[in-house]
């Protein structure tokens, strides 16, 4: 008993020792860490500008935007929600706006009179995607095809990485069964950020990417198509900065929103016209029951913008459940 005694203690030291050194490890990583975002924080200026407005219905042919009110027509009603990248915060006009960039295009490839509409919120993170549908139906009829870009600001408010899925893909869920096309850029790769020192930078990074594959998971689960903008946009982001960031280096420039918008609008031309002529999709998407063939018939000729994009592979649409 005397000989056994001493040695459960010497091992139970042991392990408060350890546990200390442990603790004390985590306090000092993580005031580090805290220093880094105080940085970062200074580095990168708050977000007090309003982005450019773009709302209203744009034409074949380009022109000015017409300002929207009740009796103007238009074919179809795109929607854009998400956070500050979907609003274009960082862009110098209304005609760098990613929601601006993909109705012009739309509209010039369909022939179709294209309304746009912007519920994002700077600062939004996937928990505010709920009002702002709730807003979506508070002002009118659900649109015809939405847009969402979320992700960046879960990651710097440390969000659950599951949660913020699962809030997003209720966000799906609600578009698809109003009727809605709906194709998600995911979070986009802290990896390109310079303004976030190292390791922050790799934390943060490491995150976001668990937060975009949960993402693309949630948003094929409830019917809407995912386009990795981390995958697609870090390569030319790196390779320039200068060109692809705006002047806080943190939210893309005119040049990296029209980069982004390439990437979303084959996905969303795909769900919303012919399918791209591949063997993996030779089935039309079904759309709004009755609907569907005069939604069809609207941008009918829109899948040749697929041919013009990067290559990125046609999304397979799976149909809300």
């Amino acid at each position: 008993m005397s000989t056994r005694a001493p040695r459960r203690s010497k091992v139970a030291l042991a392990a408060a020792a350890t546990l200390a050194s442990t603790g004390s490890a985590y306090v000092g990583a993580r005031t580090f860490l805290t220093g880094q975002a105080d940085q970062a924080r200074r580095v990168i200026p708050k977000a007090w500008d309003i982005p450019p407005r773009a709302d209203g219905v744009y034409s074949p042919g380009g022109g000015p935007v017409e300002r929207w009110h009740r009796g103007v027509p238009f074919d179809l009603h795109l929607m854009v929600f998400g956070d500050s990248t979907a609003t274009g915060y960082g862009a110098r006009n209304a005609e760098e706006v990613p929601g601006v960039v993909i109705a012009r295009n739309l509209a010039e490839a369909s022939g179709q009179r294209i309304r746009l509409s912007t519920k994002a919120i700077v600062g939004a993170t996937s928990k505010g995607l709920s009002g702002q549908i709730d807003a979506m139906f508070v002002a009118g009829p659900p649109p015809d095809a939405a847009v969402i870009m979320i992700g960046a600001n879960d990651i710097t408010r440390l969000h659950g990485i599951g949660p913020s899925a699962r809030r997003l893909g209720a966000a799906v869920r609600r578009l698809r069964a109003s009727g809605a096309v709906v194709v998600v850029g995911t979070c986009p790769d802290f990896g390109v950020i310079t303004a976030i020192p190292q390791p922050l930078r790799t934390i943060a990074r490491t995150r976001g990417l668990r937060l975009a594959r949960a993402q693309a998971a949630a948003v094929r689960t409830s019917g809407g198509i995912p386009v990795p903008l981390a995958d697609l946009l870090a390569s030319d982001f790196k390779q320039a900065p200068d060109v692809y960031f705006s002047s806080d280096m943190f939210h893309p420039s005119g040049a990296g929103y029209a980069l982004a918008a390439k990437q979303l609008l084959p996905a969303l031309c795909n769900a919303l016209g012919d399918f791209a002529s591949t063997a993996e999709q030779e089935s039309p998407l079904e759309l709004r029951g009755s609907d569907t063939g005069s939604l069809l018939g609207k941008l009918g000729g829109v899948s040749r913008l697929w041919r013009r994009s990067t290559g990125v592979p046609a999304p397979i649409v799976v149909p809300a459940s």
